[in-house]
């Protein structure tokens, strides 16, 4: 199953974008995940939504190519980043290749909560009807202080998070099979 992993973080030494290349590391034999980062999609327009630049056309080109997106985001300001927000209003509109696309969230931040509000807003938004993305429920993964938790090398070093996270990797895998022909992208 190939899984686009949004990075909702443009920062280069993004714990958010390590999670994700710690997820790539170990299910590498369970999922294919296409890493994703935001720096080159331009600020939506939408007097150019029909006829996206090239930063934007190539993100909805590897979400539409995945069978699933993993939002992995931050917490800037009790919600998400401004630039997941864009990339999000680029892909609900032209195409749509949301609709109907399986979702899962992740976020990681130094702060105890993790990215607590962050998700729940994402969650709304992916809701939205120019997204309509069915989301595995129940499987919050809010990793707080991440800084102690992720070493230099970008492996997770506590365990209890990376059983947490095997638990949730499952569940999707198993949410993503018993529900697929419900998917309309798929």
């Amino acid at each position: 199953m190939k899984i686009a992993a949004i990075i909702g973080s443009n920062r280069q030494d993004s714990y958010n974008l390590k999670l994700a290349q710690y997820l790539q590391k170990r299910y590498a034999d369970q999922l294919e995940f296409d890493i994703v980062t935001l720096n080159q999609v331009p600020f939506y327009n939408q007097d150019i939504e029909n006829e996206p630049p090239a930063g934007a056309a190539a993100l909805a080109e590897r979400v539409k190519r995945a069978d699933a997106v993993l939002w992995v985001t931050p917490e800037y300001n009790a919600t998400i980043p401004g630039v997941l927000k864009n990339a999000i209003d680029w892909l609900s509109r032209g195409e749509r290749v949301m609709v109907g696309k399986p979702s899962w969230i992740m976020g990681a931040s130094m702060g105890l909560l993790g990215t607590v509000k962050a998700q729940a807003h994402l969650r709304d938004i992916l809701f939205a009807p120019g997204l309509s993305s069915p989301l595995l429920p129940g499987n919050e993964v809010y990793v707080g202080a991440v800084h102690e938790k992720i070493n230099a090398e970008g492996d997770l070093i506590h365990e209890p998070t990376a059983a947490f996270l095997d638990q949730v990797v499952n569940n999707f895998i198993t949410w993503y099979h018993n529900h697929q022909k419900g998917f309309s992208n798929s």
